[in-house]
């Protein structure tokens, strides 16, 4: 299986895109700037390298996402669980709790995913 993944920095950029496109690409240097501490020229090599790859698309200066924060994590997920776990989700539970205690609401809304998510 093919996943979606994006280096630490990537990753980081997306975030800054998500929470504001569409936005100007002169704009997003700015913030940029301030919240990664990042140079125009990084910003503008990321845009393109980004959009090389279809992550977002810069059309007229204006910077857009194509593929969603969501989509990203659920690739980034599971080619952690698939890659460290074998793709096994109950040894990836149990070395993340490692154990650590959860509420009894934390573990209720466990169930409820796993129910959604069960094969019947």
């Amino acid at each position: 299986m093919e996943y979606l993944k994006l280096c630490d920095s990537d990753y980081r950029f997306m975030l800054v895109v998500w929470e504001h496109a569409p936005v100007n690409s002169g704009t997003l240097v700015k913030l940029c700037s301030q919240v990664l501490g990042w140079k125009k020229s990084t910003t503008y090599t990321t845009i393109k390298k980004l959009s090389e790859k279809g992550y977002i698309k810069n059309e007229n200066a204006v910077v857009s996402a194509l593929i969603g924060k969501e989509r990203v994590q659920r690739d980034e997920s599971a080619y952690f669980v698939e890659r460290t776990f074998g793709g096994s989700l109950p040894q990836f539970l149990a070395a993340f709790l490692g154990g650590k205690k959860i509420t009894t609401e934390e573990a209720e809304k466990i169930k409820k995913l796993i129910d959604q998510h069960s094969e019947e």
